[in-house]
């Protein structure tokens, strides 16, 4: 994205339901007592500090490419624990690592299995990669934010290229697993899970993607041409959805972890 449009506030909304799957990641890693945990992708960074602390890393860095989580995340004290500025797909990371952590990350760079790949290299020996990717693309949530930014005045104000969901970079379980054991793991755990997710109605749907897939959008568009937007894309969800109140928002999301020699 050409703009840092997260918002700590807007994204932290959801906080409970946005760590459940960082925890049942976590769950897969094994303790590296005294070792080096980098987190790309760490966000506002208290998940960071829950990691190193879980893992029992003495020296951690969280890596973001949003000036403005990484200004929350600097408000977080945890011993061995720093943040910085960063590409998390070609991290400027020194040495070797007991861990590469990426939750809820992955998506937002293309080429996964080159990326995948150069987090690899980056291990010690006996290193884990545990990541975990949303993988839910063709969910109604999704589909119709494609389907407003292809339709006018949105498709012309963006000169005809509106930009593609991240999502659609995801690659199946079966071909991360693939890919691991191609990268060499000694072990591994792939697995695609469902996260049911109880929502007051169908608008708090939007309220979730608000802090996260819509991004893409208020990068270009102004404030005016987002607000109308929005309005748009939160007429077509319901109509998608119906008026159901609550509604479940089952969200499939990808986890993988493996350790290499």
């Amino acid at each position: 994205m050409s703009a840092d449009t997260w918002d700590p506030d807007r994204y932290h909304r959801f906080r409970e339901q946005r760590a459940r799957p960082f925890r049942d990641l976590l769950a897969l890693a094994r303790p590296c007592p005294g070792g080096r945990l980098l987190d790309l992708g760490c966000g506002s960074g208290e998940l960071t500090a829950e990691a190193a602390a879980t893992l029992g890393a003495a020296e951690t860095i969280g890596l973001d490419a949003s000036p403005a989580m990484l200004e929350t995340a600097a408000a977080v004290e945890a011993p061995g624990v720093r943040f910085e500025l960063g590409d998390l797909a070609r991290p400027e990371a020194p040495g070797r690592w007991d861990v590469v952590l990426a939750n809820a990350s992955l998506q937002w760079v293309p080429d996964h299995d080159d990326v995948l790949a150069d987090w690899r290299a980056r291990l010690a020996p006996g290193g884990q990669l545990a990541v975990q990717v949303p993988a839910n693309p063709d969910h109604p949530s999704h589909l119709a934010i494609t389907e407003v930014l292809h339709s006018e005045p949105f498709f012309s104000l963006l000169d005809g290229a509106p930009p593609p969901d991240p999502l659609l970079s995801v690659r199946s379980p079966e071909h991360y697993a693939e890919l691991l054991w191609r990268l060499g793991a000694q072990d591994q755990v792939v697995r695609l899970q469902v996260y049911g997710m109880e929502m007051p109605d169908v608008g708090a749907v939007a309220d979730w993607t608000s802090g996260t897939a819509l991004n893409r959008v208020r990068a270009v568009l102004d404030d005016e041409q987002f607000a109308e937007f929005d309005r748009r894309y939160r007429d077509l969800l319901a109509t998608e959805l119906g008026d159901a109140s609550p509604y479940f928002y089952a969200f499939k999301r990808i986890l993988m972890w493996a350790r290499f020699p």
